[in-house]
């Protein structure tokens, strides 16, 4: 099995910064989609894949918890990336020439005051890392890029500008994904566990089936619920909860569980991240 771990998109997004940073030991293996990232992994081509599911500014990636139930991996790990965005101009260009500057809509809406502040304009582009390699590629010095550390470097290009997020509190919330589970044992510290369920169709299902995790004092941190089968009338669920499957709390929590749905399926039981307490 090759030492790589997956992730989606160019090289540079800030996907392949988490890899770095939390992996140095792993090759970063750039990926089209979510979809081929999960592959490479099941086939035994990547070792891990680097997942991320939620941001605190954008909000949930909504494809990954349909990928997740049919995936066939599971998860080992969670990683909170801080994410700092950086103003990115080719070699010789200077902070007071550059007149314009691309990436994604996102990204740029979460440097806008700062843009403005410099009198900058902002372009839309693909996604971040993308936008790092067309100003790279063109060479324009009135032109950056709003995009991650990483990217300057795989495209060769000088800082401008440092973090110029205007906001402190833009996190990441990524998965680990590996081909076998990897549970901590009971005793190892605070833990997330993660499932997906559909309800059975009775009055209050989803209610009867997460009152156990409730009356066994056990936080959901977690609840998302999406449509499945193309229809409007089967929805399946996916939850976070903090604790552990071999716990008392859990296993009842479980049963009923259990008892008011159908096809329970257990992703993956992992260390919360330290981040977790503090955002």
């Amino acid at each position: 099995m090759s030492e790589r771990i997956v992730y989606q998109g160019e090289p540079g997004a800030y996907s392949h910064l988490a890899c770095q940073e939390h992996f140095p030991n792993l090759e970063p293996w750039a990926c089209q989609s979510f979809a081929q990232a999960f592959a490479r992994v099941r086939d035994g081509e990547a070792y891990r894949a680097m997942i991320p599911v939620e941001n605190t500014v954008a909000g949930r990636v909504s494809d990954i918890y349909h990928l997740l139930p049919e995936g066939g991996l599971f998860i080992i790990q969670e990683r909170y990336q801080p994410i700092h965005h950086q103003l990115l101009g080719v070699p010789g260009s200077t902070l007071d020439g550059i007149e314009i500057a691309r990436s994604h809509p996102m990204a740029l809406g979460q440097v806008r005051e700062r843009l403005s502040g410099l009198g900058i304009n902002p372009i839309a582009d693909v996604d971040t890392a993308a936008a790092a390699r067309k100003v790279a590629e063109r060479g324009n010095k009135t032109v950056a890029a709003v995009a991650s550390r990483v990217a300057a470097e795989v495209y060769g290009l000088e800082i401008l500008a440092e973090d110029i997020e205007d906001s402190g509190s833009n996190t990441t919330r990524f998965i680990v994904l590996a081909n076998a589970a990897a549970i901590p044992a009971r005793d190892s510290g605070p833990v997330v566990s993660s499932y997906v369920f559909r309800t059975r169709s009775v009055p209050s299902s989803l209610y009867k089936a997460l009152g156990g995790f409730a009356s066994n004092g056990l936080n959901l941190t977690k609840l998302e619920s999406y449509m499945i089968g193309g229809g409007f009338t089967a929805a399946q669920f996916y939850v976070d909860v903090e604790g552990h499957p071999e716990s008392d709390a859990m296993r009842h929590a479980l049963e009923e569980l259990d008892f008011f749905s159908e096809d329970v399926r257990h992703l993956g039981t992992y260390p919360a991240d330290p981040l977790r307490s503090k955002l």
